[in-house]
Formats: structure tokens, C-alpha cells, sequence
């Protein structure tokens, strides 16, 4: 398999191999806290899930780091990205700690959700100095290979420690202290990967050349970086793209949490919408795993940019068809494409701006790309909240979807046919 091949190729790197484990920890501890925090908010028996609600609470998760993202990316260029690794995820062990210890003693309170926000927050700017450190540990030409790889496997970390939190939460019964042994798992596993992350030379992720530190320094390179993207058409495009189609999956996410909950399972069932959207899930790594897979493949035929419009348009396909109709068997194929066109598009995006972008700015060019990412999913789940009924079934909101899947499609098409042909 293609993907077996890419994963010998990059495997044979020393550096790569410890970068990839310090991922892959990390990641599997991303799965265990989400099906925690799924628990607590959308699956308990005691809190009904709406479309403002759930749209509120995903905004909530990702508004923190959209606001100061931009200024901790200068942070990236500034310290040693092995000692941010480390130091992140050390901070988000004890903060993770925390969140059970509130979950165990009082359940959902507000001071639960200050820390569960400092713990996202902390979360992003770790995947951010991911990113910016790749090219540390691979020779350029093999990026797309490392993103196909990395990333990818990064992501089915993730749903396998959810699986695992999902098997604690189904052996130990549905309660908060459950939830809070969830949490606790995933704290390990974060203290796993800060640990994996000392094997590496402190100097060895960058930043090559550190930006100045004087007071002022943080709000002029951010402005620096900002202008360096725009200079970077290739870069400056695929981040519009991924913005357009982060918005359009994030409607589609929100929906699908609510026909799991509310739509296809009984209210009151909230282990059966819970089994559901575990299977949604598994849908999902199917089609990340495959898009490792393709991806390479895709790329090699029609170039990076091409493969990007080419997932969107498949997205707009698929979306078409919902509008038509809906059930449980054509969601968890949905889920399963889109998982495809999702991770088959953001290999692409994180390969081209690696590329183009020098890496005196790439810690704050991947912070900004996190904030695109992220500020898209908050005025999606702004619109879901407007659009969507409580049970997430909206025809017209599925045909808006896959208009905006197909327009990003069109859009990126021309702006990368504007654009020297990509290796």
C-alpha cells in the first residue's frame, strides 16, 4: 500500500521517528478528552443538546486561541519548538488534572469550563508548532509523504484514545466521575508525550534564526508574518480554501451531532445517539486513513493544488445527495467521504505552505493558518445555530453546505490555475 510505503520512507528518520511518537501520544490523550467533554455536554442525561447549545459549546472550544493565536505564533519563532512541546503539554497535564478533579467534586460548573478552554487553547498552539517543525525532520521533498503520514496518523490517535475513553465510559457506566477517569487517562497521556518530546536536541525543531525580543517585537512580526503570506500567493490561496472548507464542514458537524442526538435516536436514548456518534467517528477514521492513502496518489497525477479543489468538489457531491435524502447507512458513508475530502485537502494545504513559507515566519504562519481553521469553525457554528432545527434535519442547510463545498471547488480551481504549476 502507498501509505505502508510512505511510513517506511519516513520512519527511516531518527528525528522524524520522535516527532511522529510525541504526536501520536499527545493525540491519542486529544481522543480520551473530547469523548470526556462529548460526554459531559452533549450526552448527558441531565443536559439536552440543541443547536445553540452545541454550536455555543464548539464555539467556546475554539474562540480562546482564534483571539490570541496570532501572538502566541510569534512565541513559535521566538523560543526553541521543542521546548514549546514539551512545556505544553506539561501545562496541559496539571490543567487536564484540574478539569477531572471540578468534574469528580461538582460536574459541569463554570470554573470547569475556563479550564477546559485553557487546556483547547494550550492544544492548538501544540498542533501549531507541530506543523511549523516538520520541515526539521524531513527533506522537502518528502512533505506531502510526512503530511499524508503524520498528520493523518495523528488523527486516527486521536479517534483510537477516543475509543478507549468511549470503552472506559461503557465499562465504568455513564456518570461525571466516569468522565473524570476519561480525563485523567488523557492527563497521562499528555505527561507521555511531554516526556517523549526531551528525547529531542533543544534546538533541533528551530526556529532557525529567532525573532528580536523586544516589547514591541510580538504585534510588528505578526505583521511581518501576515505580509510574508500575502507575498506567498500559493500559501495565501490554500489558506483561503481551507477557511471556506473548514466553514462549510463545520455547519455538517454540528448537524450531525444533533441527528445522532436528537433525530435518529430518541432524546431520552442518550446511549443509543452516543453509540451513534461513535459510529460517525469510526466513519471518519475510515476516510482518513483512506485519504493517506489517495492523497499521495492524487497529488502525483493532478499536483497539491489540484487534489485540493478535486476533494472539495467531491465534498459538494456528496453534500448534493443529502439534500435528496437522509439515513442512518448514507451519514456513515458521508462521514466516511468527507473524511477523504477533509484530510485529503489539508495534507495538501500543510504541504504548500511548509513549502513557500521561509521558516523564520512558519510559526506564526501556522498559527494564523490555525486561526483561519478555527474562526471559520466559529462562524459555522454561528450560522448552525440560526439555521439548524433541534434535531439537526434541514434540507435547504445541506444544499447550502454543498453549494459552498462546490464554489470553494470552482474558486481555488482558478486561483491555482493563476499560479506556477506545483511539484
Amino acid at each position: 500500500m502507498p501509505f505502508v510505503a510512505d511510513l517506511r520512507t519516513v520512519l527511516h528518520g531518527r528525528d522524524f521517528r520522535r516527532l511522529f511518537a510525541v504526536r501520536l501520544v499527545s493525540q491519542a490523550g486529544d481522543g480520551a478528552f473530547q469523548v470526556a467533554l462529548a460526554s459531559l455536554i452533549f450526552f448527558s442525561p441531565q443536559r439536552a443538546a440543541t443547536a445553540t447549545g452545541a454550536a455555543a459549546a464548539l464555539a467556546a472550544s475554539v474562540l480562546p486561541y482564534t483571539l490570541v493565536g496570532p501572538f502566541a505564533g510569534v512565541l513559535l519563532d521566538r523560543w526553541p519548538r521543542r521546548q514549546v512541546l514539551v512545556t505544553a503539554n506539561a501545562l496541559r497535564t496539571l490543567v487536564v488534572l484540574g478539569v477531572a478533579a471540578l468534574v469528580a467534586g461538582d460536574g459541569v460548573q463554570p470554573a470547569l469550563y475556563a479550564a477546559v478552554l485553557v487546556a483547547l487553547s494550550l492544544n492548538r498552539f501544540f498542533l501549531a508548532g507541530l506543523g511549523a517543525s516538520l520541515p526539521h525532520v524531513v527533506p522537502t521533498h518528502e512533505l506531502v509523504m510526512a503530511n499524508a503520514v503524520s498528520p493523518t496518523s495523528g488523527t486516527l490517535a486521536a479517534i483510537s484514545g477516543g475509543f478507549a475513553g468511549y470503552g472506559v465510559r461503557e465499562a465504568l457506566g455513564v456518570s461525571d466521575r466516569t468522565d473524570a477517569v476519561v480525563l485523567v487517562l488523557a492527563a497521562g497521556a499528555y505527561l507521555g508525550s511531554a516526556l517523549l518530546a526531551t528525547r529531542m536536541a533543544p534546538g533541533l525543531l528551530g526556529p532557525d534564526h529567532l525573532v528580536e525580543r523586544r516589547p514591541a517585537a510580538g504585534l510588528r512580526a505578526l505583521v511581518d508574518g501576515g505580509r510574508h503570506v500575502r507575498q506567498r500567493r500559493p500559501a495565501f490561496d490554500a489558506l483561503a480554501a481551507i477557511g471556506a472548507h473548514r466553514f462549510a464542514y463545520g455547519i455538517s458537524f454540528i448537524a450531525t451531532i444533533l441527528l445522532c442526538r436528537n433525530y435518529f435516536a430518541r432524546p431520552s436514548d442518550v446511549e443509543a445517539g452516543f453509540a451513534l456518534m461513535a459510529a460517525v467517528f469510526g466513519a471518519s477514521a475510515a476516510g482518513f486513513a483512506l485519504a493517506a492513502v489517495v492523497t499521495p496518489i492524487g497529488t502525483t497525477r493532478w499536483g497539491a493544488s489540484g487534489w485540493i479543489w478535486r476533494c472539495f468538489g467531491a465534498a459538494a457531491l456528496i453534500e448534493y445527495v443529502l439534500v435528496v435524502r437522509i439515513s442512518v447507512p448514507l451519514m456513515l458513508l458521508a462521514a466516511g467521504l468527507l473524511g477523504v475530502a477533509a484530510q485529503g485537502s489539508k495534507i495538501c494545504v500543510d504541504a504548500i505552505v511548509q513549502r513557500v513559507i521561509d521558516d523564520d515566519y512558519r510559526g506564526r504562519v501556522f498559527s494564523f493558518y490555525d486561526v483561519v481553521f478555527n474562526l471559520a469553525f466559529v462562524v459555522a457554528a454561528g450560522t448552525a445555530a440560526l439555521a439548524l432545527p433541534a434535531n439537526g434535519h434541514s434540507r435547504p442547510v445541506y444544499a447550502l453546505i454543498a453549494s459552498l463545498y462546490l464554489v470553494a471547488a470552482l474558486g481555488y480551481r482558478r486561483a491555482s490555475g493563476r499560479q506556477p504549476a506545483d511539484p
